[in-house]
Protein backbone atom coordinates (compact mmCIF):
# COMPACT_ATOMS: atom_id res chain seq x y z
CA UNK A 1 0.00 0.00 0.00
CA UNK A 2 1.32 3.41 -1.00
CA UNK A 3 1.11 6.19 1.60
CA UNK A 4 1.03 9.83 0.49
CA UNK A 5 0.92 12.78 2.89
CA UNK A 6 -0.68 15.89 1.41
CA UNK A 7 0.99 18.45 3.68
CA UNK A 8 4.24 18.65 5.66
CA UNK A 9 6.13 21.83 6.63
CA UNK A 10 9.55 20.18 6.24
CA UNK A 11 11.60 23.16 5.04
CA UNK A 12 10.03 25.49 7.59
CA UNK A 13 10.96 23.14 10.43
CA UNK A 14 14.51 22.75 9.17
CA UNK A 15 15.21 26.44 8.49
CA UNK A 16 13.16 28.19 11.16
CA UNK A 17 13.43 25.67 13.98
CA UNK A 18 16.85 24.31 13.10
CA UNK A 19 15.67 20.71 13.07
CA UNK A 20 18.05 18.30 11.38
CA UNK A 21 15.53 16.25 9.42
CA UNK A 22 18.28 13.92 8.22
CA UNK A 23 18.53 12.37 11.70
CA UNK A 24 16.63 9.31 12.85
CA UNK A 25 13.60 10.51 14.79
CA UNK A 26 14.73 9.02 18.12
CA UNK A 27 18.07 10.84 17.89
CA UNK A 28 16.41 14.16 17.06
CA UNK A 29 14.03 13.80 20.00
CA UNK A 30 16.87 12.90 22.34
CA UNK A 31 18.92 15.88 21.17
CA UNK A 32 16.05 18.36 21.54
CA UNK A 33 15.12 17.08 24.98
CA UNK A 34 18.74 17.19 26.19
CA UNK A 35 19.43 20.68 24.83
CA UNK A 36 16.05 22.23 25.57
CA UNK A 37 15.81 23.17 21.90
CA UNK A 38 13.55 26.07 20.97
CA UNK A 39 11.96 23.91 18.28
CA UNK A 40 10.58 21.55 20.91
CA UNK A 41 9.24 24.42 23.01
CA UNK A 42 7.46 26.06 20.08
CA UNK A 43 6.46 23.05 18.00
CA UNK A 44 6.20 20.18 20.47
CA UNK A 45 8.00 16.85 20.28
CA UNK A 46 8.96 15.98 16.72
CA UNK A 47 6.96 13.39 14.79
CA UNK A 48 8.71 13.51 11.41
CA UNK A 49 12.20 13.23 9.98
CA UNK A 50 13.18 11.99 6.53
CA UNK A 51 14.42 8.59 7.78
CA UNK A 52 11.20 8.24 9.77
CA UNK A 53 9.15 8.86 6.62
CA UNK A 54 11.12 6.13 4.87
CA UNK A 55 10.62 3.75 7.77
CA UNK A 56 6.89 4.52 7.76
CA UNK A 57 6.60 3.49 4.13
CA UNK A 58 5.56 6.97 3.01
CA UNK A 59 6.39 7.32 -0.69
CA UNK A 60 5.32 10.88 -1.52
CA UNK A 61 4.85 14.00 0.59
CA UNK A 62 3.79 17.49 -0.41
CA UNK A 63 6.50 19.67 1.12
CA UNK A 64 5.40 23.24 1.79
CA UNK A 65 7.00 26.60 1.34
CA UNK A 66 5.46 28.27 4.38
CA UNK A 67 6.20 31.85 5.37
CA UNK A 68 3.85 33.54 7.89
CA UNK A 69 3.20 37.29 7.92
CA UNK A 70 4.59 39.49 10.68
CA UNK A 71 1.02 40.12 11.87
CA UNK A 72 0.99 36.54 13.19
CA UNK A 73 4.30 36.81 15.06
CA UNK A 74 4.41 36.64 18.83
CA UNK A 75 7.15 37.70 21.17
CA UNK A 76 8.85 34.32 21.53
CA UNK A 77 9.12 33.71 17.76
CA UNK A 78 12.22 34.94 15.92
CA UNK A 79 11.02 37.84 13.78
CA UNK A 80 13.36 37.14 10.87
CA UNK A 81 11.21 34.19 9.81
CA UNK A 82 8.13 36.36 9.23
CA UNK A 83 7.56 38.66 6.28
CA UNK A 84 6.63 42.33 6.27
CA UNK A 85 6.22 42.64 2.51
CA UNK A 86 6.26 40.50 -0.61
CA UNK A 87 10.01 40.93 -1.12
CA UNK A 88 10.67 39.33 2.27
CA UNK A 89 8.06 36.64 1.58
CA UNK A 90 9.75 35.85 -1.74
CA UNK A 91 13.22 35.60 -0.18
CA UNK A 92 12.12 33.35 2.68
CA UNK A 93 10.12 31.03 0.42
CA UNK A 94 12.99 30.79 -2.06
CA UNK A 95 15.29 29.74 0.79
CA UNK A 96 12.87 26.90 1.50
CA UNK A 97 12.73 25.89 -2.16
CA UNK A 98 16.54 25.90 -2.22
CA UNK A 99 16.47 23.61 0.83
CA UNK A 100 14.36 21.05 -1.03
CA UNK A 101 16.69 21.20 -4.02
CA UNK A 102 19.70 20.66 -1.75
CA UNK A 103 18.02 17.60 -0.24
CA UNK A 104 17.42 16.18 -3.70
CA UNK A 105 21.02 16.91 -4.74
CA UNK A 106 22.61 15.51 -1.59
CA UNK A 107 20.45 12.52 -0.60
CA UNK A 108 20.50 9.48 -2.88
CA UNK A 109 17.12 8.32 -1.50
CA UNK A 110 15.22 11.55 -2.18
CA UNK A 111 13.71 13.02 -5.36
CA UNK A 112 11.71 16.14 -6.10
CA UNK A 113 8.55 14.97 -7.85
CA UNK A 114 7.87 17.57 -10.54
CA UNK A 115 7.01 15.38 -13.54
CA UNK A 116 5.87 11.88 -14.46
CA UNK A 117 9.39 10.58 -14.83
CA UNK A 118 10.31 11.47 -11.24
CA UNK A 119 6.97 10.17 -9.93
CA UNK A 120 7.45 6.81 -11.64
CA UNK A 121 11.04 6.48 -10.41
CA UNK A 122 9.92 7.04 -6.82
CA UNK A 123 7.02 4.61 -7.09
CA UNK A 124 9.18 1.94 -8.75
CA UNK A 125 11.92 2.05 -6.11
CA UNK A 126 11.51 0.67 -2.57
CA UNK A 127 14.18 3.10 -1.31
CA UNK A 128 13.11 6.43 -2.80
CA UNK A 129 11.08 9.15 -1.09
CA UNK A 130 9.48 11.89 -3.18
CA UNK A 131 8.69 15.50 -2.29
CA UNK A 132 6.21 17.56 -4.30
CA UNK A 133 6.93 21.26 -3.62
CA UNK A 134 3.85 23.33 -2.76
CA UNK A 135 3.30 26.86 -1.47
CA UNK A 136 1.16 27.71 1.57
CA UNK A 137 0.16 31.37 1.26
CA UNK A 138 0.91 33.03 -2.08
CA UNK A 139 2.40 36.36 -1.01
CA UNK A 140 5.78 34.87 -1.95
CA UNK A 141 4.66 35.30 -5.56
CA UNK A 142 5.45 38.99 -5.80
CA UNK A 143 3.25 39.53 -8.84
CA UNK A 144 1.08 37.07 -10.79
CA UNK A 145 3.44 36.85 -13.78
CA UNK A 146 6.19 35.53 -11.49
CA UNK A 147 4.33 32.25 -11.03
CA UNK A 148 5.94 30.88 -14.21
CA UNK A 149 9.38 31.21 -12.60
CA UNK A 150 8.12 29.31 -9.55
CA UNK A 151 6.83 26.53 -11.81
CA UNK A 152 10.23 26.30 -13.48
CA UNK A 153 11.80 25.97 -10.01
CA UNK A 154 9.61 22.94 -9.35
CA UNK A 155 6.56 24.32 -7.54
CA UNK A 156 3.46 22.29 -8.40
CA UNK A 157 0.72 23.36 -5.97
CA UNK A 158 -0.26 26.75 -4.52
CA UNK A 159 -2.57 27.65 -1.64
CA UNK A 160 -3.50 31.31 -2.14
CA UNK A 161 -4.04 31.95 1.57
CA UNK A 162 -2.78 31.09 5.01
CA UNK A 163 -3.80 34.31 6.63
CA UNK A 164 -5.15 37.02 4.31
CA UNK A 165 -2.80 37.58 1.36
CA UNK A 166 -2.72 39.90 -1.62
CA UNK A 167 -4.53 37.19 -3.56
CA UNK A 168 -7.25 35.83 -1.27
CA UNK A 169 -8.96 36.30 2.07
CA UNK A 170 -8.07 33.65 4.61
CA UNK A 171 -10.31 31.36 6.65
CA UNK A 172 -9.12 32.65 10.03
CA UNK A 173 -11.29 35.75 9.57
CA UNK A 174 -13.81 34.11 7.28
CA UNK A 175 -14.73 37.19 5.27
CA UNK A 176 -13.79 38.46 1.82
CA UNK A 177 -12.99 36.63 -1.39
CA UNK A 178 -10.40 36.73 -4.14
CA UNK A 179 -8.66 39.95 -5.10
CA UNK A 180 -8.18 41.11 -8.68
CA UNK A 181 -4.57 39.89 -8.48
CA UNK A 182 -5.90 36.59 -7.17
CA UNK A 183 -8.15 36.15 -10.19
CA UNK A 184 -5.24 36.95 -12.51
CA UNK A 185 -2.97 34.54 -10.67
CA UNK A 186 -5.52 31.74 -11.05
CA UNK A 187 -5.65 32.29 -14.80
CA UNK A 188 -1.87 31.94 -15.06
CA UNK A 189 -1.78 28.96 -12.70
CA UNK A 190 -4.35 27.14 -14.83
CA UNK A 191 -2.34 27.78 -18.00
CA UNK A 192 0.77 26.28 -16.37
CA UNK A 193 -0.98 23.27 -14.83
CA UNK A 194 -0.73 24.11 -11.12
CA UNK A 195 -2.85 22.35 -8.53
CA UNK A 196 -4.88 24.87 -6.52
CA UNK A 197 -5.08 24.21 -2.77
CA UNK A 198 -8.19 25.67 -1.08
CA UNK A 199 -6.93 25.05 2.46
CA UNK A 200 -6.91 28.24 4.56
CA UNK A 201 -8.99 30.21 2.04
CA UNK A 202 -12.17 31.93 3.21
CA UNK A 203 -15.37 30.15 2.23
CA UNK A 204 -16.45 32.88 -0.25
CA UNK A 205 -12.99 32.71 -1.87
CA UNK A 206 -13.23 28.92 -2.25
CA UNK A 207 -16.52 29.16 -4.10
CA UNK A 208 -15.19 31.85 -6.41
CA UNK A 209 -12.16 29.66 -7.15
CA UNK A 210 -14.31 26.57 -7.67
CA UNK A 211 -16.42 28.49 -10.16
CA UNK A 212 -13.53 30.03 -12.08
CA UNK A 213 -10.39 27.85 -11.84
CA UNK A 214 -9.94 25.50 -14.80
CA UNK A 215 -7.18 23.42 -13.23
CA UNK A 216 -7.17 20.75 -10.50
CA UNK A 217 -8.48 21.75 -7.08
CA UNK A 218 -7.73 20.09 -3.71
CA UNK A 219 -7.71 20.91 -0.01
CA UNK A 220 -4.33 19.61 1.12
CA UNK A 221 -4.99 19.78 4.87
CA UNK A 222 -8.56 20.54 5.93
CA UNK A 223 -11.07 18.77 8.17
CA UNK A 224 -14.86 18.58 8.49
CA UNK A 225 -16.77 21.56 9.86
CA UNK A 226 -19.80 19.44 10.76
CA UNK A 227 -17.60 17.67 13.33
CA UNK A 228 -15.43 20.64 14.41
CA UNK A 229 -17.32 23.90 13.86
CA UNK A 230 -14.86 26.55 12.64
CA UNK A 231 -14.20 28.48 9.45
CA UNK A 232 -10.84 26.71 9.08
CA UNK A 233 -12.73 23.46 8.42
CA UNK A 234 -14.78 22.63 5.33
CA UNK A 235 -18.56 22.80 5.14
CA UNK A 236 -20.47 19.95 3.52
CA UNK A 237 -21.10 22.21 0.53
CA UNK A 238 -17.37 22.82 0.11
CA UNK A 239 -16.66 19.10 0.44
CA UNK A 240 -19.21 18.28 -2.23
CA UNK A 241 -17.95 20.96 -4.59
CA UNK A 242 -14.32 19.79 -4.23
CA UNK A 243 -15.37 16.21 -4.95
CA UNK A 244 -17.39 17.42 -7.93
CA UNK A 245 -14.08 18.69 -9.36
CA UNK A 246 -12.43 15.31 -8.63
CA UNK A 247 -10.38 16.88 -5.84
CA UNK A 248 -8.93 15.35 -2.68
CA UNK A 249 -9.24 16.54 0.93
CA UNK A 250 -6.34 15.70 3.24
CA UNK A 251 -7.29 15.14 6.88
CA UNK A 252 -5.13 17.02 9.42
CA UNK A 253 -4.02 14.91 12.39
CA UNK A 254 -4.16 17.83 14.83
CA UNK A 255 -6.35 17.14 17.84
CA UNK A 256 -7.80 20.67 17.83
CA UNK A 257 -9.05 20.01 14.29
CA UNK A 258 -10.29 16.50 15.06
CA UNK A 259 -12.48 17.01 18.13
CA UNK A 260 -14.85 19.88 18.86
CA UNK A 261 -13.82 22.16 21.74
CA UNK A 262 -10.42 20.47 22.10
CA UNK A 263 -7.61 22.94 22.74
CA UNK A 264 -3.89 22.67 22.15
CA UNK A 265 -2.35 21.29 25.33
CA UNK A 266 -5.46 19.34 26.40
CA UNK A 267 -4.70 15.66 27.16
CA UNK A 268 -3.95 13.86 23.91
CA UNK A 269 -5.74 10.77 25.22
CA UNK A 270 -9.05 12.60 24.66
CA UNK A 271 -8.61 12.20 20.90
CA UNK A 272 -8.15 8.85 19.15
CA UNK A 273 -7.82 7.46 15.66
CA UNK A 274 -11.59 6.97 15.74
CA UNK A 275 -11.86 10.76 15.47
CA UNK A 276 -9.68 10.63 12.36
CA UNK A 277 -11.88 7.92 10.87
CA UNK A 278 -14.98 10.01 11.64
CA UNK A 279 -13.67 12.88 9.48
CA UNK A 280 -12.67 10.54 6.66
CA UNK A 281 -15.99 8.73 6.85
CA UNK A 282 -17.97 11.97 6.79
CA UNK A 283 -16.28 12.97 3.52
CA UNK A 284 -16.87 9.54 2.01
CA UNK A 285 -20.53 9.51 3.06
CA UNK A 286 -21.04 13.09 1.91
CA UNK A 287 -19.80 12.41 -1.64
CA UNK A 288 -20.69 8.74 -1.93
CA UNK A 289 -17.24 7.22 -2.46
CA UNK A 290 -13.70 6.89 -1.09
CA UNK A 291 -12.20 8.81 -4.02
CA UNK A 292 -11.90 12.22 -2.39
CA UNK A 293 -10.48 11.65 1.10
CA UNK A 294 -6.78 11.44 1.92
CA UNK A 295 -4.15 12.34 4.46
CA UNK A 296 -2.73 15.84 5.00
CA UNK A 297 -1.25 15.26 8.43
CA UNK A 298 0.50 18.64 8.85
CA UNK A 299 2.75 16.83 11.34
CA UNK A 300 5.08 19.24 13.15
CA UNK A 301 3.24 22.16 11.56
CA UNK A 302 2.91 24.15 14.76
CA UNK A 303 2.13 21.13 16.93
CA UNK A 304 3.86 17.90 17.87
CA UNK A 305 3.47 14.56 19.60
CA UNK A 306 1.53 16.14 22.45
CA UNK A 307 -1.33 17.22 20.17
CA UNK A 308 -2.00 14.25 17.90
CA UNK A 309 -4.31 11.27 18.58
CA UNK A 310 -3.50 9.03 21.52
CA UNK A 311 -2.28 6.07 19.45
CA UNK A 312 0.14 8.12 17.36
CA UNK A 313 3.72 8.44 18.57
CA UNK A 314 5.46 9.09 15.26
CA UNK A 315 4.85 9.14 11.53
CA UNK A 316 5.25 5.35 11.37
CA UNK A 317 1.88 5.12 13.08
CA UNK A 318 0.05 6.36 9.98
CA UNK A 319 -0.45 2.69 9.18
CA UNK A 320 -2.80 2.49 12.16
CA UNK A 321 -5.26 4.59 10.16
CA UNK A 322 -5.37 1.97 7.42
CA UNK A 323 -5.99 -0.72 10.03
CA UNK A 324 -8.78 1.30 11.61
CA UNK A 325 -10.42 1.94 8.24
CA UNK A 326 -10.46 -1.81 7.58
CA UNK A 327 -11.94 -2.42 11.03
CA UNK A 328 -14.67 0.11 10.21
CA UNK A 329 -15.65 -1.91 7.15
CA UNK A 330 -13.73 -0.19 4.38
CA UNK A 331 -12.73 -2.50 1.55
CA UNK A 332 -9.07 -2.87 0.57
CA UNK A 333 -9.35 -0.65 -2.52
CA UNK A 334 -11.05 2.08 -0.46
CA UNK A 335 -8.28 1.98 2.15
CA UNK A 336 -5.67 2.20 -0.61
CA UNK A 337 -7.47 5.20 -2.12
CA UNK A 338 -7.52 7.08 1.17
CA UNK A 339 -3.97 6.25 2.26
CA UNK A 340 -2.40 7.45 -0.97
CA UNK A 341 -4.14 6.38 -4.15
CA UNK A 342 -6.30 9.49 -4.42
CA UNK A 343 -3.29 11.80 -4.19
CA UNK A 344 -1.50 9.68 -6.79
CA UNK A 345 -4.47 10.10 -9.13
CA UNK A 346 -4.18 13.88 -8.81
CA UNK A 347 -0.44 13.76 -9.52
CA UNK A 348 -0.79 11.39 -12.46
CA UNK A 349 -3.39 13.66 -14.03
CA UNK A 350 -1.62 16.99 -13.43
CA UNK A 351 2.16 16.52 -13.55
CA UNK A 352 3.87 17.18 -16.88
CA UNK A 353 5.33 14.31 -18.84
Amino acid sequence: MIIVDGHLDLAFNALRHGRDLLQPLAELRQFEEKTGAESRKLNGTAIVTLPALQEAGVKIVFGSLFVPPISRAVSEHPGRFFYRNKEEAFRLAMEQMDYYHRLADDLPYLRLVTDHSALNKVLDSPQLLGIVPMMEGADSVREPSEVEMWYERGLRMIALAWDDTGYSAGAWRGVGGLTEDGRHLLELMADLGFILDLSHMSEPATYEALDSYDGRIVASHSNVRRLVPAQRQLSDRQIYRIAERDGVIGIVLYNKFLKADHKRGDPKEAVTIDHVIAHIDHICQCVGSSLHAGLGSDFDGGFGLEDVPAEIDEVCDLKLISNALAEHGYETNDVENIMGGNWLRVLNETLPV
